[in-house]
């Protein structure tokens, strides 16, 4: 099955949020903010802490959202010249492909580690930090969809066991 595609800037911006929030230890953090935030904002209720202590957790909780939620996603998509370029990929049984104008790269599944799918996207992971975002846009109907979901799952799963 061959794919081409085009990145968007929304989307891929989304994907992004996705992708951080995701993370185990983003997760953590952003829980622990949100109950550190509730419980000064019930102690600062009862008057147990002054009204420094509630707005610091409130300041500390806003820097949080608006760098996983704009900051980050902005970053990694202006240093990344990858969001601007038109891309072919073939997916076929023993591996997938990449290529554009300047050249192409193959891999075999046992290069992905993970894979998990967001709203417009498959983000195809090689490790914890390094991964390919696969729109789904590209595809021309959802029987190909369906069978690239079908692919990764039986390609990824067979990796990890």
């Amino acid at each position: 099955m061959t794919i081409q595609f085009e990145y968007e800037k929304p989307k891929v911006l989304q994907a992004l949020r996705y992708h951080f929030i995701s993370r185990p230890e983003i997760r953590i953090m952003i829980i622990l903010v949100n109950v550190f935030a509730l419980a000064s904002a019930l102690l600062f209720y009862f008057k147990k802490v002054t009204p420094t202590a509630f707005l610091t957790s409130s300041f500390l909780w806003f820097t949080l959202m608006i760098s996983f939620w704009f900051i980050m996603p902005g970053l990694v998509y202006k240093r990344n010249a990858t969001f601007k370029d038109h891309f072919t990929m073939d997916f076929e049984e023993d591996g997938f492909s990449l290529g554009n104008e300047r050249g192409s790269r193959n891999w075999s599944w046992k290069a992905l580690s993970n894979f998990l799918e967001s709203p417009h996207f498959f983000h195809l992971y090689f490790d914890s930090r390094s991964f390919f975002l696969v729109p789904k846009s590209g595809f021309s109907n959802s029987e190909d969809l369906f069978t690239l979901r079908q692919m990764l799952n039986d390609k990824i799963r067979k990796n990890k066991n």
